[in-house]
């Protein structure tokens, strides 16, 4: 891994050095190693992010719209109020992922581990859960209108805010 020197004020305006892996300014592609990184409010519309390695890497308010995430090693990944609309999350390792306010509407999610992940006033609209693994998640105020549960037959109706009815 290529690393870079950055200096940074801290303190009583000495300066310390801080390492930031080089990897971060990588292009989008399947397989990308983006641990660690900041994406914050990026465009990355149907980006091609398959097998991505992204632990504990941050998209705040990125668009992901139509993006391909697919067996993505994303633990602990934070989607805060990100666009993910139709956004292919199949078998993605998003355990503690937060979501928050981000909008799934159309998303798929199939197989995902979803465990302890945080939904806190996302949108799952018209969502495929078929088989994820929810167990812990935060779905408080999570509208799961018209999203297909992971049973894969289940299909919530309209006003499921907080669980699938």
């Amino acid at each position: 891994m290529v690393w870079k020197t950055l200096f940074v004020l801290a303190g009583l305006g000495l300066a310390q050095p801080v390492q930031l892996d080089a990897s971060c300014t990588e292009p989008a592609k399947p397989g990308v190693d983006w641990q660690r990184c900041y994406h914050d409010g990026r465009d990355l519309k149907g980006v091609d992010l398959s097998g991505a390695r992204l632990r504990d890497a941050t998209f705040q308010r990125a668009d992901l719209t139509g993006a391909n995430l697919a067996g993505a090693n994303a633990y602990r990944v934070k989607f805060i109020s990100a666009e993910m609309v139709k956004t292919r999350l199949d078998r993605a390792d998003l355990i503690e992922a937060d979501f928050t306010k981000a909008d799934l509407a159309g998303a798929s999610l199939r197989q995902a581990d979803l465990r302890r992940a945080r939904f806190f006033r996302a949108s799952l609209r018209g969502a495929d859960l078929t088989g994820a693994r929810m167990t812990g998640a935060d779905l408080l105020h999570a509208d799961f209108s018209g999203a297909l549960w992971t049973d894969g037959k289940t299909v919530c109706a309209e006003g499921s805010i907080g669980q699938c009815h």
